[in-house]
C-alpha cells in the first residue's frame, strides 16, 4: 500500500513538473518571441532619433509596403545557435545599459557612424533577406558594385552596411551612389587675383575665380634633430637613427586643406565619366591650367557625414593631392607642393625637441600598457592641441577645436594623416647623411610618407617623430571600378594633406 502511494506521488510530481515546465516553456517562448518585436526594442532603447529615423528609412517607408523591424537587422537569421547567443548577449547588454547608463551622457551622434553600425548589424541577415543582389531597375553602378562584392566577398571583409548605411535608419547627411556635382562651398567674395607676396611673413592666399582662400604661415629656416632617440617612449625603428638636418625657409598652410578649398578645385577640374588614368596623367603633365584633369565624382559622401566646410578634406589619393597643388600653382602663379618629410617634421616640432611640441610624455598620454587597466591616461594637455583617439569621437574635427603649435600651425598632430612628397622607406634615416640640407628622401619607392597620425590613433602614434606610409592597394581594396580610382580611396578615412609654398623669387628672408 505504501509503495502504491509512493508511486502515485512520484507520478503526480512528475506530471506536475511537466505541466509547470510546459507552462514555463510557453511563458519563456512568449517573452523570447515578443522580446524581438519592435515594441519591445523601443521600450528599452531610448536613442533619441532611432524610431523616427527608422520610419523614414527604406526598410519602413517603401513602395512594397514591407516593413523590416529591429531584430531582422540587429540579430542573425533565426534558427541557429548564433541567433540564440546573439539575442541573449545583446539582451543582457541592453538591459544592463538601460539600468546603469545616463542617456544624457551617451554620445548619440557616434551611434550613426559606420564603425559602430558594423558591430550591431549582421551581414548574414542582410543577405538572407536580399537573396537577389541584382533586382530589376538597379543602376549600372550598383550592378558593377554588387558583382564585385559577390566575386570577392571572402577577401574583402566588406559588409552591406558599408554602402547602405541609411537603409535601416535614414540619415540626411548620407549619400549613396555617385556624387553628381560638387557640394556648394561656403559662399563669399569671388577673388579676381591671387595675393602678391613681397615679404617673408604670413599671408592669406586668394584663389582667383573662387571664394576659397588659404592662410599661409611663414616658417623660418633652421637646423633641427630629425627622428627620435631610443629613449623616447614608443619610439620605433623607422624613426632612427636621429639626424641633424637643415631646412630652408618656406610657407606652410595653417591647417589641412579644407573641403571648401578642395571643392573649389574639384568644381573647376572635375573629370567627366571614366577618363582613363593614362589620359589623365598625360593631361596633368602639361603646364596648362585648362588641361588639368581633376577628380572624377566620388561614390557616397567622402566626408563620411561628419561635415564639410572648414573640416579637413579626406579620402583623396596622393595623386589627387599633388594635382591640387599643380592647379593651385597655375591659378596663383606661385609654386605650391606637398612638404618634404623633413619640412613636415621641422614645422610640426615648431622649434621644440620633445616628443610633442607641447609638454608631456607619450607614456602619460597613451592608453597602451598594463597599468591603463587600472589608471586612466592624462588628457588635460594633449586634448588642447590634438584630435586623437582620446577625444575625437572617431571623426575629424574643425581646426578651431585645437590650439596652434609655436609656429602657428594647427592639427600638425592628429585629426588626419598628412601626405608628404617623399617616397617611404623603413630605413630612410640610415640613408640620410647627418647635416643634410633640404633632404628629399629616397629617389623612388612604391608608397609615400604620411605623417602626424589621425583622429583614431593612440597618443603614442601622434608624436612629432612618428612616421608611416600609404597602403595604396589596401586603401583601394573595396573599390569596384576597373581600373580602380586614381582620385578617391575606398578604405581609409583619416588621410588628407596640407600645402607648402616655396618662397617667391625676389622675397628677402631676413
Amino acid at each position: 500500500m505504501f509503495k502504491a502511494r509512493s508511486n502515485k506521488k512520484v507520478i503526480l510530481l512528475f506530471l506536475g513538473g511537466l505541466v509547470v515546465g510546459f507552462a514555463a516553456m510557453i511563458v519563456a517562448n512568449y517573452y523570447w518571441v515578443n522580446s524581438s518585436k519592435d515594441e519591445s526594442c523601443m521600450s528599452c532603447h531610448y536613442h533619441t532619433d532611432a524610431d523616427e529615423m527608422w520610419r523614414k528609412s527604406v526598410h519602413y517607408n517603401n513602395e512594397s509596403g514591407t516593413i523590416v523591424g529591429c531584430a531582422e537587422c540587429h540579430l542573425p537569421p533565426q534558427g541557429s545557435l548564433h541567433y540564440a547567443w546573439a539575442k541573449a548577449s545583446t539582451g543582457v547588454k541592453d538591459v544592463w545599459s538601460y539600468w546603469t547608463k545616463d542617456k544624457e551622457e551617451i554620445d548619440w551622434e557616434s551611434k550613426g557612424d559606420l564603425e559602430y553600425a558594423r558591430t550591431i548589424v549582421f551581414n548574414e541577415s542582410c543577405e538572407a533577406c536580399h537573396t537577389n543582389l541584382l533586382p530589376k531597375g538597379v543602376s549600372d553602378e550598383a550592378i558593377i558594385a554588387h558583382l564585385y562584392y559577390e566575386e570577392n566577398r571572402d577577401k574583402l571583409s566588406l559588409q552591406c552596411i558599408d554602402c547602405h548605411l541609411d537603409a535601416g535608419h535614414y540619415s540626411p547627411n548620407y549619400v549613396h551612389g555617385q556624387m553628381m556635382s560638387a557640394p556648394v562651398a561656403t559662399q563669399g567674395e569671388i577673388y579676381a587675383d591671387s595675393t602678391v607676396v613681397t615679404t617673408f611673413e604670413n599671408y592669406v592666399e586668394t584663389i582667383p575665380g573662387t571664394s576659397a582662400s588659404i592662410s599661409m604661415i611663414a616658417i623660418p629656416g633652421g637646423e633641427f634633430v630629425m627622428g627620435s632617440s631610443a629613449e623616447e617612449s614608443f619610439a620605433r625603428a623607422n624613426e632612427m637613427p636621429q639626424r641633424r638636418v637643415t631646412v630652408s625657409p618656406f610657407f606652410m598652410a595653417e591647417v589641412e586643406i579644407t573641403w571648401d578649398q578642395y571643392w573649389a578645385f574639384y568644381g573647376e577640374t572635375m573629370s567627366e565619366g571614366r577618363t582613363s588614368p593614362a589620359e589623365v596623367y598625360a593631361n596633368n603633365s602639361r603646364e596648362d591650367l585648362d588641361a588639368v584633369s581633376g577628380p572624377t565624382a566620388p561614390f557616397g559622401s567622402p566626408d563620411q557625414g561628419w561635415g564639410m566646410g572648414s573640416r579637413p578634406a579626406i579620402t583623396m589619393t596622393h595623386y589627387a593631392a599633388e594635382t591640387f597643388c599643380k592647379w593651385l600653382s597655375l591659378k596663383t602663379g606661385k609654386h605650391y607642393r606637398l612638404p618634404t618629410e623633413a619640412e613636415w617634421e621641422y614645422a610640426a616640432r615648431g622649434g621644440t625637441s620633445t616628443p610633442y611640441f607641447f609638454e608631456g610624455d607619450a607614456a602619460d598620454y597613451s592608453d597602451k600598457g598594463f597599468w591603463r587597466n587600472f589608471f586612466a591616461a592624462e588628457t588635460d594637455v594633449i586634448k588642447e592641441y590634438a584630435i586623437y583617439a582620446g577625444n575625437s569621437r572617431n571623426r575629424t574635427a574643425d581646426p578651431s577645436a585645437v590650439k596652434a603649435n609655436p609656429f602657428g600651425l594647427k592639427n600638425m598632430l592628429g585629426n588626419v594623416m598628412e601626405y608628404c612628397s617623399d617616397w617611404y622607406a623603413e630605413d630612410a634615416y640610415s640613408q640620410l647623411a647627418d647635416g643634410a640640407v633640404d633632404p628629399k628622401g629616397p629617389a623612388e619607392g612604391s608608397e609615400h610618407v604620411v605623417r602626424g597620425g589621425n583622429y583614431s590613433y593612440d597618443a603614442s602614434a601622434i608624436r612629432s617623430a612618428f612616421r608611416a606610409s600609404t597602403h595604396h592597394a589596401n586603401w583601394l581594396r573595396t573599390d569596384p571600378q576597373n581600373p580602380k580610382s586614381i582620385w578617391w580611396y575606398s578604405n581609409v578615412k583619416g588621410v588628407g594633406f596640407r600645402v607648402v609654398c616655396d618662397v617667391p623669387e625676389g622675397v628677402v628672408v631676413e
